[in-house]
């Protein structure tokens, strides 16, 4: 592939999303039982969940809905965390444990509830996502998976390379997991119905407005803009991977790791009857991993994580074009006709987490790739906190913040670390 045959810096997802509406930004002073900052999917869903509770919302963003890796994501509906049923009723004890594994298993429900109750017109495909193994170490892997979902009465099923040469249209992998709970959106569009129903179940959301300091006020909470103020009972910061402005320790906790997408014009039939036929959604378990699917109109997208250099390198470019097509050979008769990223939050126990950070003041973040649903669950989480839920029953346990020691170094770190698995992964 020469450098005149790479795609151009266009996003997908903002070309075939509905155009959002002009949302106004801050000006003079506003007052609200709860401030948001930060309108990605965790502060509209906390929003929108708020808002049907009766809460007077202000949601504040520095762009516009969707703006950050709410709207540059792959749009994969993934159930679960990193870690499987088993290790986290390890961790967090049988009953924080339990309640965990039932609210992140069935994240994927909340997403989908969402879109069906306010016609969310996002594209929604639910007919599983497909995580696929790369040699019999990996399979293995989903073997146990598969077993421990199970056990939760999950509907997930383990697939021979035969069903699952079938259901990709690719003979690249060793087998899979298929698991039904899963599924696809456009994430752009996803982001904007969601910022659409929480305005229309009373909430007001203001773009283009910059949140630069926060500090008590009373018994609440002052949030300064670069238009004026906004004074709260509560505050929740939404902003993961974006994190920074008005609490540098929430950026401390987090990696923001860019992830880039290569997305192909609509394929011919024969190709789109032959790529993931049954409309099911892709991730490999490469170190690196790499992570497919189609569009509503039949174009093949592919991402994987990407250098820090923006704009992206026409070699990193060309590697994902190249690794597409390694495992559909056919696609090199197709053309990358778009190109775009954003930064993925990933935390140092590739958890979510919940923070209260002090009386009224909540936090959550770091989904380490799996945002859609997540970050979908962790807004419905920090709405309940923020009306007075007891933390101890929400679904998602309550952390301390910790920020990681030696943050500055971490990026030349996840470089070589990348580096390395990219190595490691092709000797594989």
């Amino acid at each position: 592939m020469s450098t005149n045959d790479l795609p151009p810096a266009i996003s997908l997802w903002e070309e075939t999303a509905p155009p959002a509406p002009d949302y106004p930004a801050v000006t003079g002073s506003v007052r609200a039982h709860v401030a948001i900052v930060g309108a990605g999917y965790t502060g509209l869903s906390a929003a929108l969940h708020l808002a049907e509770a009766g809460q007077d919302v202000v949601v504040i963003d520095t762009h516009a809905p969707g703006w950050g890796a709410s709207g540059r994501n792959g749009g994969q509906v993934i159930a679960g965390v990193k870690y499987d049923p088993e290790p986290l009723r390890e961790m967090f004890g049988p009953a924080v444990g339990g309640r965990m594994v039932e609210t992140v298993g069935g994240a994927p429900d909340l997403v989908f509830d969402l879109i069906d109750r306010h016609a969310i017109a996002c594209d929604p495909v639910r007919t599983g996502w497909l995580q696929l193994a790369v040699s019999a170490a990996t399979l293995g892997v989903l073997h146990s998976r598969a077993r421990q979902w199970r056990g939760e009465g999950a509907d997930v099923h383990l697939l021979d390379p035969a069903e699952t040469a079938r259901l990709t249209g690719s003979d690249a992998y060793e087998g899979a997991m298929l698991d039904r709970r899963g599924g696809t959106v456009q994430p752009l569009a996803y982001a904007r119905g969601l910022a659409s129903a929480s305005v229309r179940a009373g909430a007001r959301l203001f773009a283009r407005t910059q949140a630069t300091a926060l500090a008590p006020d009373g018994a609440g909470w002052r949030v300064t803009t670069d238009g004026g103020d906004i004074r709260a009972d509560r505050v929740i910061l939404a902003t993961n991977g974006y994190s920074g402005q008005v609490h540098d320790g929430m950026r401390r906790s987090v990696i923001a790791v860019p992830s880039w997408q290569v997305g192909t014009e609509p394929l011919p039939p024969d190709l789109r009857a032959a790529i993931l036929p049954e409309g099911q959604s892709g991730s490999d378990m490469r170190r690196l991993l790499r992570y497919f699917r189609l569009d509503a109109a039949g174009r093949f997208v592919l991402g994987s994580r990407g250098s820090f250099t923006a704009p992206q390198p026409d070699r990193s470019l060309r590697a994902l074009c190249d690794a597409a097509r390694h495992i559909f050979p056919a696609l090199r008769r197709v053309k990358f006709t778009h190109h775009w990223g954003g930064m993925v939050a990933v935390t140092g126990d590739h958890l979510p987490h919940l923070h209260v950070l002090a009386p009224g003041l909540f936090a959550g973040l770091g989904y380490n790739g799996r945002g859609v649903a997540m970050a979908t669950v962790m807004g419905g989480a920090l709405a309940a906190l923020a009306a007075g839920a007891d933390a101890d029953l929400i679904g998602l346990p309550v952390a301390p913040l910790r920020p990681m020691r030696l943050h500055a170094a971490s990026r030349l770190g996840v470089r070589a670390t990348i580096a390395w698995y990219r190595l490691l992964d092709g000797r594989a």
